[in-house]
């Protein structure tokens, strides 16, 4: 299942995150992510284990094209030639000269005109040919509009806190109007886990009970509510049969009223971090050279 980005090319719906997963495991969960299907792989800079994920993907038995390679750059390498800098940091540590699509992994509230030159150059990136296409990630509406306003080129993707908890509506209606994929981090509402009035979506009865009325797990069910309302996902797991529960939600169909019951589970509450509240003070860590 593939999703068309605002510049022609395609990204793979369902993907595989590696968010957390610790640099020596790594590898072996990527590449039996790829052995089971899985061509979409998401990691960051700030990660620490895009190496990693490089040498699964060159010891698979796929072709470069066949994987869509995703990462992000940190918040410390933002401005104009730090940014070009990072891409190549990122490039050399998975080992590739493109990356199919790299974004800003948050937006910097009080140093906006960084963020700003951060996104210029990956414009520059994209025209170079150095990468395929180029998003954000942890943008409200408030941040898009100001970066429509004085860069060029709309993101493809924006990647968001999203989860049956948290469903970020207005937002996802602002990317229909823009063309910009959803591309929920945490599609499982793990976040959840956290924080005070921590809750699970795992415990959740309106989930357990429609897992249980189409013979699917509660991941499955909350994979197919995003995929069938056209949003892309990127569950992390380091256990193969998860990992591989995880893919077959590709072909559950979720009836109307399934997804309208998990549309009403929304609080509307943040687990992850406030992007307003994103500095260099609270979340600065300086990305290694490659």
């Amino acid at each position: 299942m593939d999703l068309a980005l605002n510049n022609g090319i395609s990204m793979p719906a369902l993907g595989f995150g590696v968010y957390q997963i610790p640099e020596a495991e790594t590898s072996d969960a990527v590449s039996e992510a790829l052995r089971v299907g899985y061509r979409l792989v998401d990691t960051a800079a700030v990660y620490d284990n895009e190496r990693a994920v490089g040498q699964a993907i060159r010891e698979s038995n796929l072709q470069r094209d066949e994987v869509f390679i995703e990462t992000k750059i940190w918040i410390n390498d933002y401005g104009y030639d730090a940014t070009l800098h990072a891409f190549e940091k990122s490039a050399t540590k998975l080992g590739v000269e493109t990356i199919d699509l790299l974004l800003l992994h948050q937006p910097l509230p009080a140093d906006f005109e960084q963020t700003l030159n951060a996104y210029r150059a990956l414009e520059r990136l994209l025209a170079d040919g150095r990468v395929r296409a180029i998003g954000v990630s942890n943008f409200t509406e408030e941040h898009l509009q100001a970066l429509l306003d004085t860069t060029e080129i709309i993101p493809a993707v924006n990647q968001i806190e999203l989860h049956p908890f948290f469903a970020q509506t207005q937002l996802g209606k602002l990317h229909e109007e823009l063309g910009i994929v959803t591309q929920a981090w945490s599609p499982l509402g793990g976040v959840t886990k956290y924080g005070r009035n921590a809750s699970t979506t795992f415990e959740d009865e309106t989930l357990l009970d429609i897992a249980r009325e189409v013979g699917s797990t509660p991941a499955q069910v909350m994979l197919a509510w995003h995929l069938q309302q056209g949003r892309a996902v990127i569950p992390k797991s380091t256990t193969p049969h998860r990992i591989a529960e995880n893919y077959q939600a590709v072909n559950l169909r979720l009836s109307p009223e399934h997804l309208a019951a998990i549309d009403a589970l929304d609080t509307g509450i943040r687990r992850g971090p406030n992007p307003e509240k994103v500095t260099y003070r609270t979340f600065g860590k300086e990305i290694s050279e490659a």
